[in-house]
């Protein structure tokens, strides 16, 4: 799949930002009329935000919890856009959703994880959604797979959708104890790297599920180049009748917003000069790693015959154990992210486990 499947527009033809950060802001549920105006006013009087955004239909894991207002909330919306003057944002489900969503004037839509994952479902929208010319942005499935988000992004494409932008909001991952849901940043910057015009939005808000996080995961995405964040905002979180422990007031939003640091996007011949310099060096170290790894797996094919000779088996449980334990020790000597260390050596033992087998079954390799 290549960047020219995409044929999309640039957000500044549907947004203007004055060159800035894309910041889409509002409370995670339009509860009632007075929280919205009250939380929509407040981002607007603080020049906080480009657009609000407002959940009215909020599908839940379990029955019985708050699934939104619904259409009753429309109208609120509708008034809140008249009186600040700034497009609306919502999340739509169902083609349902989206003849509401147009009919009460909502700006721009977006596709929730739950919706994303499955193809059905965004076939759907799509089709209900030709001959439209609304931005649609369309957020990472709760699963981390990367075809889903691309085949999302392809059906609204092929619909006519040319304002058409990517939401990172981070995904399940049963083993991630500090974020609600782990951010899996390599996933996002795929996507960017095969669909590099395709505008990317951080959500910190469902990646860090508390206030503490929300700082560090959107100053990260602006190190990373994202075009824009969508942080949920209400007037007064602790009592939000949905996901209150992310949610920041108005002024803490702009408090936030004004400590993060925006990243330039271009730079001059001196960067651009040693930038190149210290990238040559990162290219030779890269290339000298992999000639390492090529020279270990050589010693793992030596050691599969050994093995083989012996009948013995090629997974050794105490032997892998061994691996992970002191190189995570090494790694941490060296000032280098457990994660990072323990993740690159599974990598690498179950290629190694991969080419003893072939090695012990006479396979060529």
């Amino acid at each position: 799949m290549s960047s020219a499947a995409l044929d999309i527009l640039p957000m500044s033809s549907w947004i203007d930002t004055d060159g800035k950060p894309l910041i889409i802001a509002g409370p995670c549920s339009a509860e009632t009329e007075e929280q919205v105006w009250e939380t929509a006013t407040q981002i607007k009087a603080g020049g906080y935000a480009h657009v609000i955004r407002a959940g009215v239909w909020k599908p839940r894991t379990r029955p019985g919890s708050f699934e939104g207002m619904g259409e009753a909330a429309l109208p609120w919306l509708q008034a809140v856009k008249k009186e600040t003057g700034l497009p609306i944002a919502i999340e739509v489900a169902t083609p349902q959703h989206v003849e509401l969503a147009l009919k009460y004037g909502i700006d721009i839509l977006w596709i929730g994880a739950r919706t994303t994952v499955n193809p059905f479902n965004v076939q759907d929208l799509a089709d209900s959604l030709v001959g439209v010319d609304v931005p649609v942005l369309i957020k990472n499935p709760v699963n981390p797979d990367l075809q889903l988000w691309i085949g999302a992004l392809e059906r609204m494409n092929r619909a006519g959708i040319k304002k058409l932008g990517a939401i990172h909001r981070g995904f399940s991952n049963a083993q991630e104890n500090k974020f609600r849901n782990s951010p899996m940043w390599q996933i996002a910057i795929e996507l960017k790297t095969q669909f590099p015009d395709l505008p990317m939005i951080g959500d910190p808000s469902h990646m860090a599920g508390k206030r503490a996080y929300l700082y560090e995961i959107a100053q990260r995405a602006l190190d990373l180049n994202y075009d824009g964040l969508i942080i949920e905002s209400h007037r007064d979180p602790d009592k939000a009748w949905s996901d209150a422990s992310q949610q920041l007031t108005p002024a803490a939003l702009g408090d936030m917003l004004h400590e993060l640091q925006i990243r330039k996007r271009s730079y001059g011949d001196d960067y651009q000069n040693q930038l190149e310099n210290i990238r040559a060096k990162i290219d030779n170290l890269d290339r000298e790693m992999l000639e390492t790894l090529a020279a270990r797996m050589s010693l793992v094919e030596k050691l599969a015959e050994y093995k083989r000779d012996n009948n013995v088996a090629a997974y050794q449980v105490d032997r892998f154990r061994q691996v992970l334990e002191t190189r995570s020790g090494w790694g941490k000597s060296l000032n280098l992210y457990d994660n990072l260390v323990d993740e690159m050596f599974k990598l690498i033992h179950m290629e190694s486990i991969r080419k003893q087998t072939e090695v012990m079954n006479n396979v060529s390799a």
